[in-house]
């Protein structure tokens, strides 16, 4: 599981028939710092989350088809929830 940050979405006129009426995101992942790491993902919103939001993300196409139920989709990242508080213990 990834910690990101929204940052965008991504819209097409031509996509597959999976995408119909699916949010698609761009996500900065965030390091242990919470700083965007300048690595991004782009994933499917299963959480109606927002630009600016903290959110976990699934980046395994298994995992991903298992949360749509659907064995075929051309899926591999999924937004699965909307992080509130993240906590660091020093090491």
């Amino acid at each position: 599981m990834i910690l990101g940050r929204v940052c965008g979405a991504i819209h097409s006129t031509i996509n597959h028939q999976f995408y119909d009426n699916r949010r698609i995101l761009l996500v900065d992942r965030l390091g242990l710092d919470g700083k965007p790491s300048g690595d991004y993902i782009i994933a499917i919103d299963s959480v109606d989350a927002g630009a600016g939001e903290t959110v976990l993300v699934i980046d395994e196409g298994n995992s991903a088809r298992q949360i749509v139920k659907d064995d075929m989709a051309p899926l591999r990242s999924i937004i699965i929830g909307i992080v509130d508080d993240v906590e660091v213990p020093e090491l």
